[in-house]
């Protein structure tokens, strides 16, 4: 049953529309449900465009103002300030170092040259060497840490504690012996007759091979044992730069040679007064000082020695940043060190030995005299330093060329 003013419904073909007026069935109270009229909306497109044009034009016609410098000229400053704020100039005078936080990208004039500084996300701006932002080469791989490392590791502490023990173990062989001196002219002859003497004789005795050996080792297997481990290219990666890598590691393997030194050249020296007395320093021509003068020559005689090695060291260190095994590096500088001296027994090559890097090894025996002779030491020197100074160009030059693997 139909409700009360509801028009009856009938099928669609039963619905006669002729003589039924359709505003009988519209509802006042609806709005206008139609979409909008095709014809209006063109109409008002084209409005549109030829409003878009005319302002367009005009902004390009001189003398046009903008709306922002219309509203400027009303006295509406708040919003003119407000585009200027936002136009990206405004942002790089207000920041004329970095550019803004939002700036993709930011220029700065480095040394009369245009450089990009780019913001990496999340790092801050990079610096005009590509670098990241708050990134110094100088804070890359400190000594206590290369030195901890190294202090760390076991050959350290067994070279160091051999060098320790060696002096008692001297002292051993020599008390084994017949004991005293006998008469000799050598220095393993009088290495008994005072304390200083037995410290001569250990540095005499460990100059030719152990000394060598050591500073080559603490040299040779800085850069070359990185490489056997496949750590050196994650320390160039870190990124460390290659000359302060190879400066650093050089650093601690001097200071380590020079703890070596000391700690013999120390312990012979105690080892020695202990057991042989405080007596004079006696040369192996009969010369004699006393304690204290032949003390200071027996420091001195180590500080030449600590010169001389600098070539051992040297060559270690180009041997070592040329190949990845440190054995190779050790070993090679070692028979470098050998080499030189089976030529330096050869009286035949005459002067020429005079170039050789091990000729003047010894000639710290000058300063046990009265009269001490500096020039001998002076060529040592000069010579061991002039080797140096080729290795460590060699050395710098394959590290800066060398292609990293491992």
């Amino acid at each position: 049953m139909n409700e009360p003013n509801e028009p009856a419904r009938h099928a669609p073909e039963d619905i006669d529309l002729d003589g039924i007026d359709l505003k009988d069935y519209e509802d006042p109270d609806l709005d206008d449900v139609d979409g909008p009229d095709p014809d209006e909306d063109d109409r008002r497109g084209t409005d549109d465009v030829d409003g878009a044009g005319a302002r367009a034009t005009n902004a390009d016609a001189p003398g046009a103002e903008s709306p922002a410098a219309a509203g400027s000229a009303d006295g509406d400053t708040e919003d003119a300030g407000a585009l200027d704020d936002e136009r990206p100039d405004a942002r790089a005078e207000d920041h004329p170092d970095t550019g803004d936080a939002d700036a993709g990208t930011a220029v700065e004039v480095v040394d009369g040259t245009d450089a990009a500084v780019v913001r990496t996300p999340g790092y801050g701006l990079a610096q005009p060497d590509g670098s990241v932002e708050g990134y110094r080469a100088k804070n890359t791989l400190p000594l206590r840490v290369e030195l901890a490392r190294q202090l760390r590791r076991r050959r350290t502490w067994l070279t160091l504690g051999f060098l320790l023990l060696l002096p008692l173990l001297l002292v051993g062989a020599f008390q084994l012996g017949d004991g005293g001196p006998n008469g000799g002219r050598s220095y393993a002859d009088i290495a008994t007759s005072s304390g200083l003497n037995f410290a001569v004789f250990t540095l005499y005795a460990s100059t030719s091979f152990l000394l060598v050996v050591v500073v080559a080792l603490f040299f040779g297997d800085t850069v070359a044992s990185e490489a056997s481990w496949s750590s050196l290219k994650y320390l160039l990666s870190a990124p460390v730069p290659r000359l302060r890598l190879l400066r650093q590691k050089a650093k601690v393997a001097a200071f380590l040679s020079v703890l070596a030194l000391v700690l013999l050249t120390g312990t012979a020296l105690a080892v020695g007064v202990f057991w042989f007395g405080t007596g004079p320093l006696v040369s192996p021509t009969g010369e004699s000082l006393s304690f204290l003068r032949g003390l200071v020559m027996v420091m001195a005689a180590a500080v030449y020695l600590a010169v001389h090695l600098s070539w051992v060291a040297a060559l270690a260190m180009w041997l070592s940043v040329t190949t990845d095994a440190p054995l190779g590096a050790v070993g090679g500088a070692v028979l470098v060190s050998i080499l030189s001296q089976i030529l330096n027994q050869i009286s035949a090559l005459g002067e020429l030995r005079r170039y050789l890097p091990t000729h003047f090894a010894t000639a710290y025996a000058d300063l046990f005299g009265r009269d001490i002779d500096y020039s001998a030491m002076v060529n040592g020197c000069f010579s061991a330093l002039s080797f140096a100074a080729v290795f460590v160009t060699l050395a710098l030059w394959r590290f800066h060329r060398k292609d990293i693997t491992s």
